[in-house]
């Protein structure tokens, strides 16, 4: 069984109140870091000790500006002892370890577990705390920043998250095999700018294997998914199981 739970599914904008967009896999791996990452776990009641891997698709605010009061936790409050392990693009370690300490001058010090980063490096398998995946390059904002999409197999179930993205083929590279395909979906009507909309889902739901479900997050409103199979518009803290 895979269990992906959402702690936001807006943009950038936050909008219609909805929350920067987010997931957790199973308790233990998370997909980008917004903000409200750390309310929104305890909100879940998550055990913090319990995520292991971290996933950075870029570094837009909204997708991981919420790491230092996570650092901050281990510090003060929870004590950690397993390795964090966080994969980004090129050169997560330094944007991360210097952001957090512009946050909070004294959050990167010892605090008994250590911090692992991981350089996503697209077209080949990767191995990160025991588990494999792949990352798969997007195109959000090709002329300022390195994006990713990542495909993650979770024992016998596979997640696909293209992160922030227009449409590109890539997208299916990323889907293929995938039990269940987390799609930027930012425009309820249309498509891109720098995102995708109701029309390109329309154009990947032919394309992707039918028992592929495709999770819609990033969402600027109320996408019509009328006459789509398989298709789902996820609710800030909606928790979906795959058997």
């Amino acid at each position: 069984m895979m269990e992906l739970a959402f702690l936001g599914t807006g943009n950038a904008f936050a909008a219609g109140g909805r929350y920067w967009s987010s997931f957790l896999a199973n308790g233990r791996y998370l997909f980008d870091a917004p903000p409200t990452l750390l309310p929104h776990l305890k909100r879940l009641e998550t055990p913090l000790t319990n995520i292991e891997v971290i996933f950075l698709s870029h570094f837009h605010g909204d997708h991981f500006m919420g790491i230092p009061f996570l650092f901050l936790e281990y510090v003060y409050l929870t004590e950690r002892r397993d390795d964090l392990f966080i994969v980004g693009p090129p050169g997560v370690e330094a944007k991360i370890e210097e952001f957090a300490r512009q946050c909070y001058p004294n959050v990167t010090r010892e605090a008994g577990y250590r911090r692992r980063y991981v350089e996503a490096q697209p077209g080949a398998d990767q191995y990160v705390n025991e588990i494999a995946f792949r990352a798969f390059p997007m195109n959000h904002v090709p002329d300022s920043l390195e994006c990713f999409g990542y495909r993650v197999p979770l024992g016998d179930k596979t997640v696909a998250y293209t992160g922030d993205t227009m449409f590109c083929d890539e997208i299916f590279e990323l889907a293929d095999g995938a039990d269940v395909l987390v799609l930027d979906c930012t425009y309820s009507e249309g498509e891109g700018p720098e995102h995708m909309g109701v029309d390109d889902l329309r154009v990947i739901r032919k394309r992707v294997a039918a028992e592929t479900t495709i999770i819609l997050t990033h969402l600027n409103g109320e996408p019509d998914i009328t006459g789509l199979e398989n298709v789902i518009a996820a609710r800030d803290f909606g928790t979906y199981r795959f058997e």
